[in-house]
């Protein structure tokens, strides 16, 4: 053989060899005592918890930015009741409120709660890595012993394993926990399997079309075929169970202010066929504002949250059935439809001829914001992944939790949303075109989460929490999948996974109280002093004098009561009980009324003396989900020794109804 040619193919091995020796090189191993997956809201909150408790932990998030949802658009809080927000979650709001100069903000910027969710993170410990997918897991018995990421730039090659002691799953779709043998759910059960009645498959009229709209694209023929959108089904009877998938969207980030406004352009793949829908729902309904077809949240500086609204909107039905055990490639193709959707909707709705003119100019006011989402074409990375894979835990949350026909005592968070399914499929019911699964119940207090839930069964995984698509049933988590809830049990699992670890137990040993108790004496995981927190459920702390009746507007809590002026002089005495000496700032709770007193007097006492004071509420102005909220009383400093701290509320000089819900003494420390 030519010498030349030998040479030739001694350095191609070598090389070769060189290349693959580079590339296993580039295989990072690291040990850590907490491996998070997931880097949404749930997942810095927990990161957070651990790390200030002295864990080494890493947090693994397959996109770029930290947050999730909560940083992705939904600024528009769905809270429920404030009562169910508790801890850092409590703290995130409080945070949002310091940066928009209130106590707490609900409605907010993307670019504002990113930063929150990355200063978390600058603040503690935890190891970020970014552009990391899981690619496997490995277990010996019941305990997952690593698992292997892969980057998204280079599928198929692992570049990270990871030993943990514990690993927790914050991820919307529930990869690491089904890659880990643990049992799930996809879709909806049949309402017999758990003995619901409002789960599978539902017909309601809540975002709905009228009556009369032909689904074909030849009016009145079905052989033209069925318009894009609507599947080619039967609808099966109400509560039958399947496997579809509620549907998915963006909530939407527009603004009207001129220097910050990029213009909504024809997008990608833009088809106006697939809005004919659109154009047939207002042919019966027609338009009279955006409101018509979208819900438009009004955010700080000129901007939006949007979201779905009744027959035809942002919701992309039926298109992402496949989405929770997709593979990346394919969930990246179904997240592009979603997008390329849901620009094309609002470029038609901004130009296309059938729609009015007035609508399109209100339209053409709104563009895409030049300072939200610059490294993603100023479009949101992240879609509502409103539910995916469930796991099916130690107990499994249903209907009866939510609605108190089933109460647990291991609670490790509480929800109180309306139980709530957008809809699931789009199809021909009687010649007409209608969406199926939406649900919409509620009409319950805030009901108690199992720990139970968010651990696997103990014969599946005994090293594992999963406290996002933790276990329940489709209509309970309807309730239960607020992002405020899932930092709650975020924090909760953090703080059972460092029980677990100083244990070296299974996480299904964790004994609940202690992590209530690890919660109450230090909620902000840092050290921060609690609240004190008195409510007029607080039987040894509150003292009401005269008629004093349950209230029926949306308080903090379960219940509340009130007064009314008109039945004479009514007080309900707060009494901080062993208040420690410092600087606080007081607040009553405030559950707007019809028929609420604007103004009436109440006392506060530091201890030594007692100062009589006007409560304004006439200037009150509440917003986002919610018709409550905190107001200040003013500061309090309170010495050493001080027992007769508390709070009157009356009815003196009031003309109406007088709320007594909760007062709350929060610590000069909180926002430092």
């Amino acid at each position: 053989m030519n010498m030349s040619i030998i040479k030739k193919i001694c350095v191609q091995t070598v090389l070769s060899v060189f290349v693959t020796l580079s590339c296993i090189a580039q295989i990072r191993e690291a040990s850590y005592d907490l491996c998070i997956y997931g880097g949404t809201s749930a997942g810095v909150i927990a990161a957070y918890t651990a790390a200030k408790a002295g864990k080494s932990v890493i947090l693994i998030e397959p996109g770029q930015r930290l947050g999730g949802l909560s940083s992705g658009g939904l600024g528009q809080t769905d809270i429920g009741n404030k009562y169910v927000v508790s801890g850092l979650a409590l703290d995130f709001y409080r945070k949002i409120g310091k940066h928009y100069n209130a106590f707490e903000q609900w409605i907010f910027e993307p670019k504002v709660a990113e930063a929150i969710f990355n200063q978390y993170m600058e603040d503690c410990d935890a190891e970020v890595e970014f552009g990391q997918l899981l690619l496997d897991v490995e277990k010996t018995g019941t305990k997952i012993t690593q698992a292997r990421f892969q980057s998204t730039e280079n599928l198929g090659r692992p570049t990270l394993t990871v030993k943990a002691n514990v690993y927790m799953d914050c991820t919307y779709e529930g990869d690491l926990f089904a890659a880990a043998g643990v049992s799930y759910h996809v879709g909806r059960e049949a309402n017999t399997v758990y003995g619901e009645t409002i789960n599978g498959v539902q017909l309601m009229n809540g975002h709905q079309f009228p009556d009369g709209i032909d689904p074909y694209m030849k009016r009145g023929d079905p052989s033209s075929g069925l318009l894009w959108g609507i599947r080619d089904g039967e609808l099966l009877p109400d509560g039958t169970g399947d496997e579809k998938v509620q549907a998915y969207n963006y909530r939407i980030t527009l603004t009207n202010v001129p220097e910050n406004r990029i213009p909504i352009v024809k997008p990608e793949n833009y088809d106006p066929k697939r809005y004919e829908l659109l154009r047939r729902q207002k042919e019966i309904q027609p338009w009279k504002g955006l409101n018509d077809v979208f819900i438009w949240s009004l955010m700080p500086n000129g901007k939006t949250d949007i979201n779905n609204r009744n027959g035809f909107s942002t919701d992309m039905i039926g298109m992402n059935w496949d989405y929770p055990e997709a593979g990346y490639q394919r969930r990246q193709e179904i997240i592009k439809a979603h997008e390329d959707y849901t620009k094309g909707l609002l470029y038609f709705v901004g130009n296309d001829p059938s729609v009015p003119e007035f609508i399109r100019k209100e339209m053409q006011q709104w563009g895409y914001p030049k300072d939200e989402y610059v490294n993603d074409g100023h479009w949101s990375p992240q879609l509502y992944i409103r539910e995916a894979r469930r796991m099916v835990g130690e107990l499994v949350m249903t209907q009866q939790h939510c609605q108190g026909n089933k109460v647990v005592n291991d609670e490790v968070g509480y929800a109180a949303y309306t139980m709530d399914s957008h809809n699931c499929d789009r199809l021909v019911v009687n010649g007409m075109v209608k969406n199926e699964g939406n649900v919409e119940i509620g009409g319950f207090p805030p009901f108690p989460i199992s720990y139970r839930a968010i651990v696997p069964k103990r014969n599946e995984v005994t090293n594992l929490l999963v406290p996002v698509c933790l276990s329940a049933s489709h209509i309970a988590f309807g309730s239960i999948r607020m992002e405020p809830v899932f930092m709650v049990l975020g924090q909760s699992a953090a703080v059972a996974a460092c029980h677990a670890i100083d244990g070296d137990i299974d996480v299904q040993a964790v004994d609940v109280n202690d992590i209530k108790s690890t919660l109450a004496a230090n909620p902000k995981a840092d050290g921060r002093q609690p609240d004190v927190l008195v409510s007029s459920t607080d039987s040894g702390a509150v003292q009401f004098v005269g008629t004093w009746k349950e209230g029926h507007s949306k308080g903090y809590g379960r219940t509340y009561v009130e007064a009314d002026s008109k039945d004479g002089l009514s007080t309900a005495t707060f009494a901080a009980q062993n208040l420690k000496a410092g600087s606080y700032q007081v607040y009553t709770y405030f559950p707007k009324a019809p028929k609420s007193a604007l103004q009436f007097n109440f006392k506060i006492s530091d201890g030594k003396q007692v100062s009589e004071k006007i409560l304004d509420l006439s200037k009150i102005e509440i917003k986002g989900q919610t018709s409550s909220t905190w107001v200040s009383i003013g500061g309090l400093t309170v010495g050493e020794g001080a027992d007769e701290v508390f709070v009157e509320l009356s009815t003196d000089g009031a003309e109406g109804v007088v709320a007594a819900n909760a007062v709350l003494f929060v610590p000069a420390d909180d926002q430092l």
